[in-house]
């Protein structure tokens, strides 16, 4: 990267390349965006360039960061006059595929813990349609906050409520001016989170109601569910591909080609978001629950499967668990014929959808370890598993064996100790990995595990000690049927095996 910047000049207008292609960034403001990572500039970003493209959208976007410390890629993106290049690459339909493209949406950048009064006044701007966020899951919610003029508001549902306010005072609460808020955040209910923040902030604050009843009725806050891996910066090969490209940006990002977003709204909308209209895998649906479960049973779920069964076996990364025929059968098998039968919606679609999560899973380009899938593995395990576990038993009057099986595993995971702080496991085949996890449950278990060891319980009581355990599951799994007996049986056989 030194020697590169000795001799290649840094990505903005003058030397990106075919610059006739940038129209996006001559374009009108229609989006505020508030977060400037990896995965909006992957994901919305790229998707609004598509429609630009294609003469759909005709719109640019404002860009903020939603705390101070994203204040370094805000300036390399006034650097970069808001452009970067997005390297797309993975499986798609069996065959490798690779490709890049210079993004240019961003025509104003502001950073707003320097430009506070700049951005509110961006809220005047009468072409302003949308609002799409990425804050985390931490940054979309409530935090006491005082209001003083001229002091910018930390968190992203605080400073949202007071460009609204402006916005409402500058528009003189005009019906035709409200706004559509996209939040990207990965929590359920995101819009609904969204709203209830920006209310209890104007009502804390002690804001006209003529303005709440404004925000209500003439502002859209949808709920959405995000789908696409951004890996980011690609570090180990940036030097090649600058050299190969003739400029040096440090903002590169990479992103696999699949991508999947649902919006809890109208299809009308399309009209002015033409997503849809530009052939992106984006849906706008009446309720996304089915979206939601689908995505965290069959994705989030099978994650699940591989992490704990792959740690224990020795192996480190989600494709290095695919290319092992034996595992891949198992976990083809479990979603196919216990998770997919056992979700709403139409089985074909949610078979579609488990093949591309499958192809996705074997993408070369990523690296993604499953020790950090196994992060509170028994939460997941819980959220993930174990309402497709029940769901099955109401359908089909027996137990699903493949998640049984997992059930087994995740105890067999759960077989620590702690040495130095550190909370520790050993594979089948003696060698250490770590768990991560809630103290409390780390403790329950090694308790568990010890007086197994020391033949205070048998290895049956130790299983139904672990289904009774309500802090756990929030019931006593004990009561399903014949559970703990076979869960028993499948932990024997795990002990037998190493």
């Amino acid at each position: 990267m030194n020697n590169l910047q000795d001799t290649l000049n840094p990505l903005n207008k003058k030397t990106a390349p075919i610059q006739d292609n940038y129209v996006g960034l001559e374009y009108p403001i229609k989006v505020l965006q508030i977060g400037e990572g990896n995965f909006l500039r992957g994901f919305c970003d790229w998707m609004i360039h598509q429609c630009n493209k294609k003469g759909y959208f005709q719109g640019s976007i404002a860009v903020t960061q939603p705390r101070p410390a994203g204040k370094e890629k805000i300036d390399k993106l006034k650097e970069q006059d808001g452009l970067y290049t997005l390297l797309t690459r993975g499986v798609e339909n069996g065959d490798r595929v690779t490709s890049s493209e210079v993004i240019s949406v961003f025509s104003q950048v502001i950073n707003p813990y320097e430009e506070w009064n700049t951005f509110l006044q961006l809220a005047e701007n009468p072409t302003l349609e949308f609002v799409i966020s990425n804050t985390t899951e931490a940054g979309l919610n409530y935090q006491p906050t005082l209001l003083e003029k001229g002091v910018p508001i930390q968190s992203f549902p605080g400073k949202l409520t007071l460009f609204l306010y402006h916005r409402y005072l500058h528009f003189s609460g005009n019906t035709e001016k409200g706004l559509t808020m996209l939040p990207c955040e990965l929590l359920e209910r995101n819009g609904d989170i969204l709203k209830e923040c920006v209310l209890r902030y104007s009502k804390e604050w002690e804001l006209p109601e003529a303005f709440i009843k404004w925000l209500k009725e003439h502002n859209l806050f949808l709920n959405s569910l995000v789908d696409r891996i951004v890996t980011g910066f690609p570090k180990g090969e940036a030097d090649s591909l600058f050299t190969e490209w003739g400029y040096k940006d440090s903002l590169l990002n990479t992103a696999e080609p699949y991508h999947f977003w649902a919006i809890e709204g109208n299809s009308e909308l399309d009209h002015r978001l033409p997503f849809k209209k530009s052939g992106l895998n984006v849906h706008w649906v009446e309720d996304l629950s089915p979206y939601q479960t689908r995505k965290v049973r069959i994705l989030n779920g099978a994650h699940t499967l591989m992490a704990l069964r792959g740690i224990l076996s020795g192996v480190e990364t989600v494709k290095e668990f695919m290319d092992n025929f034996n595992f891949k059968h198992f976990l083809y098998e479990v979603i196919k014929k216990e998770v997919i039968p056992s979700i709403q919606g139409d089985f074909n679609e949610n078979i579609v959808y488990a093949e591309e999560v499958f192809e996705r899973f074997t993408n070369p380009f990523i690296h993604h370890r499953l020790a950090d899938i196994s992060l509170n593995s028994l939460s997941k395990f819980k959220h993930r598993l174990l309402p497709t576990l029940k769901s099955y038993v109401d359908l089909n009057g027996a137990l699903p064996l493949g998640i049984v099986q997992a059930f087994g595993v995740l105890i067999r995971f759960y077989k620590t100790e702690k040495l130095k702080g550190i909370w520790t496991g050993e594979d089948f085949n003696g060698y250490p990995y770590i768990l991560k996890d809630e103290e409390y449950v780390l403790e329950f278990y090694r308790e568990q595990w010890l007086q197994y060891q020391e033949n205070q319980i048998s290895l049956l009581q130790l299983v139904e000690n672990v289904l009774g355990n309500k802090d756990f599951w929030d019931e006593n799994l004990n009561r399903i049927e014949h559970l703990s007996n076979l869960v028993h049986k499948y932990l024997a056989e795990i002990l037998k095996v190493q």
